[in-house]
């Protein structure tokens, strides 16, 4: 597509409670500039030189450093990277932040942290190992040490819990509500809020906002709903829809179905191309 390349891979079964997917992105042009809708952490690897950064949904402007953490986004959010672009990157499961990174995801919402001052001299012999990787599968291979040497034997039972209840609750309905998440975990409303901070980066009225848009953009790009449909199934009306859709992946439903970015129509078709094969909440979004 236009000198644009996103490849994907799935992670195995000792990786998959940590990351969501691992993508390889090639953008052979002098410089790229498009927009991410709202999605998970990030961990990644920028291959190529010169400058990158993103401005995120409250109007931050942050310059990347060529391995960073992207922590989750709670809207769309414009990135520019000068060209030729090459990015090994994953998504961060919910669970893979508590485990990984640790700290309060709410408190790194929205923002950019340095992967060689957080994790050491271990960074850079990945990036390394991932410059001579020939594809993605590789890449992914080359970075695993990495992710386990993170891991390490942390259980993080209580978290593993709490975590495929939210993504339950949040692929089971279209609008999900907050109480029935509550009664599913046992927990209060605010304890339930507290966590999902904790861990999503967002209390869970903004996941439940967020993946109800994802979703809807989604059907759109792919010609499965229109936009009556989706009215009737969770939003408010034709306006209330253009708001959250564009929010989110900074596209009116409009330019979804007709004017689609680069990258929002490779991250959307590649994700959807995986359903039956990763979490509804990864495929369908």
């Amino acid at each position: 597509m236009g000198g644009i390349q996103l490849d994907y891979v799935i992670p195995g079964a000792d990786l998959a409670p940590y990351v969501t997917l691992f993508y390889r992105f090639r953008a052979d042009i002098p410089r790229f500039d498009d927009t991410e809708r709202a999605d998970h952490a990030q961990l990644r690897f920028r291959l190529s030189g010169g400058e990158a950064g993103y401005l995120f949904p409250d109007g931050s402007d942050q310059i990347a450093g060529n391995n960073h953490i992207l922590g989750p986004t709670t809207g769309a959010v414009r990135t520019r990277a000068d060209g030729p672009v090459h990015v090994f990157g994953m998504g961060l499961t919910p669970l893979g932040w508590a485990t990984m990174i640790g700290n309060n995801a709410s408190v790194m919402a929205n923002r950019v942290l340095d992967a060689d001052a957080l994790f050491g001299p271990v960074v850079m012999r990945t990036a390394m190992a991932l410059q001579e990787a020939e594809d993605a599968d590789a890449m992914a291979a080359a970075v695993a040490p990495l992710l386990h040497m993170l891991i390490g034997g942390h259980g993080h039972q209580p978290a593993l819990a709490f975590v495929r209840a939210v993504d339950a609750w949040l692929a089971g309905a279209f609008s999900p509500e907050i109480d029935d998440l509550s009664d599913q975990t046992g927990l209060s409303r605010r304890q339930v809020e507290r966590r999902c901070n904790a861990v999503y980066g967002a209390p869970p009225k903004l996941l439940a906002r967020k993946y109800r848009a994802l979703r809807a953009a989604v059907a759109l790009a792919s010609h499965d709903a229109d936009i009556d449909a989706l009215i009737v199934e969770g939003f408010y009306d034709q306006s209330h829809m253009i708001r959250e859709i564009k929010h989110f992946t900074g596209l009116t439903p409009g330019q979804v179905r007709a004017e689609i970015a680069p990258l929002t129509q490779l991250t959307m078709g590649g994700r959807r191309a995986l359903g039956g094969m990763v979490h509804p909440i990864i495929s369908e979004t």
